[in-house]
């Protein structure tokens, strides 16, 4: 008899067929009402696949007595209880490293394209309104000074790009990281005053929450840029706004928003800020890797009883 497995997130379709060729899958979001379906059936499954965007919650891991094993697709584990699974014995795979180089190309993307007013110059032609004065200046990237808000996988690929630029680079994070060749800060807030550019790549979750705050946003200045390609949660989006509309920062770069995919309407009247609907990662190449990496996680565990990427081993 086939494993059964639980569908929990928005996965791509190619991903979920190549799990039905081998599991008998279920999606939750196909059942007339889940909770009962959970309540039913929710002790008949022995595996669970689901995405950073929608993890599980406490609820459905409690509706899940025989889950051995969650694949997710995504690095983000804010909304996947690691240590509450790992208590229960159940595994949690994700999928770190193959995602690092896009993130990373999308954070110098966004930052490039606030940096030197891209968008808003695209804007401006297409408005007919070059033959009616000088589109105004942007800001020198090369050279300049970049901050970064965590020190991980994706945050190491940010910092091996700006050498490509000649930026000095600086890092906050909690700890020291020992192997990298750049300046630890202890003070997001002395950061933020140093940095032309302030690249938020730490994770979510309470931890997190709101650690960019209106004071932050005040140290980094009205030449200072922000790019988030985190966490929305991350950044006080209140204060953000805010801040972007006193011009009391240059502008912004976002990838990610507190409650996607609705986003401020404000944000949508200001040319200081790029928007992006979550797409950092969002590559041919690289959502297949994802997809391989959930499915690598699921059979591993099935045939080895090992994950290729286990969360609880960072």
């Amino acid at each position: 008899m086939k494993h059964k497995v639980l569908n929990i997130g928005r996965l791509p379709a190619a991903l979920l067929k190549r799990v039905s060729a081998h599991y008998e899958l279920t999606s939750l979001s196909d059942q007339a009402d889940p909770a009962d379906f959970l309540a039913a059936h929710g002790g008949e499954f022995e595996a669970a696949i689901t995405s950073a965007a929608v993890g599980i919650s406490a609820a459905q891991l409690a509706a899940l007595p025989a889950l051995k094993v969650v694949s997710s697709f995504g690095v983000g584990l804010d909304k996947i209880d690691v240590a509450a699974a790992t208590a229960r014995g159940v595994a949690v795979g994700y999928t770190p490293d193959v995602l690092n180089d896009c993130v990373a190309d999308t954070a110098f993307g966004l930052l490039l394209d606030v940096a030197r007013r891209i968008s808003e110059a695209d804007r401006w032609v297409r408005t007919g309104a070059w033959p009616k004065g000088t589109f105004p200046l942007g800001r020198k990237v090369s050279g300049a000074r970049l901050g970064l808000l965590g020190m991980g996988r994706i945050g190491r690929t940010i910092a091996q790009r700006a050498g490509g630029f000649d930026m000095a680079v600086r890092y906050h994070s909690r700890r020291v990281v020992a192997d990298v060749p750049w300046t630890h800060e202890p003070s997001l807030m002395d950061l933020a005053k140093w940095a032309d550019y302030l690249v938020v790549i730490t994770a979510g979750g309470a931890g997190t929450r709101h650690l960019v705050n209106a004071e932050v946003l005040h140290a980094l200045g009205p030449e200072g840029y922000i790019v988030n390609v985190a966490r929305g949660s991350v950044i006080d989006e209140s204060a953000l706004v805010q801040s972007l509309q006193d011009k009391r920062i240059a502008g912004a770069g976002l990838d990610v928003f507190d409650d996607e995919p609705r986003i401020p309407e404000a944000l949508f009247k200001l040319d200081n800020v790029v928007l992006l609907p979550h797409v950092a990662s969002a590559t041919r190449e690289t959502r297949q890797a994802m997809a391989d990496r959930v499915f690598d996680n699921l059979h591993g565990w099935f045939e080895r009883g090992q994950l290729l990427s286990d969360a609880a081993e960072g």
